[in-house]
């Protein structure tokens, strides 16, 4: 059974109803979510005007649909391989979405997401999405 782990963009997409980002979430058997995407999503939460609002429906989901993956030796071991890679090719991408291409990997998910620079990472399985 196919499992994934969306990335902050893919949950924020999912909450504007984005239809084929639905679709793969329902077609997965587990929906991986990482404490690293919730500290980015809580971030941006504490930047507006509505975090009671925005937390009850991330807890919502949290407890509904997502499955959390820890972040383990094992993905910091990944980390490294991914990071150590992304420097000697020149193609660098924000640190949180090494450790959540880390985690993907470790758990043999595929990653959801809107974020292009994810492509520079090969091991990496993906689904990209477009806005609608």
């Amino acid at each position: 059974m196919r499992s994934v782990l969306l990335d902050t963009s893919a949950y924020s997409y999912l909450l504007y109803k984005h239809k084929s980002l639905q679709g793969e979430v329902e077609k997965a058997g587990t929906v991986y979510f990482s404490p690293i995407v919730v500290g980015e999503i809580l971030s941006g939460f504490k930047k507006g005007t509505l975090v009671q609002k925005n937390m009850s429906v991330l807890q919502q989901f949290l407890s509904d649909i997502a499955t959390s993956c820890d972040v383990t030796s094992d993905t910091a071991e990944i980390y490294s391989d991914i990071y150590t890679k992304l420097s000697k090719q020149g193609t660098p991408i924000p640190i949180n979405d090494v450790w959540i291409a880390a985690q993907c990997i470790e758990f043999g998910a595929e990653l959801l997401t809107f974020d292009s620079h994810f492509r520079h990472i090969s091991d990496l399985r993906v689904w990209f999405g477009e806005p609608e």
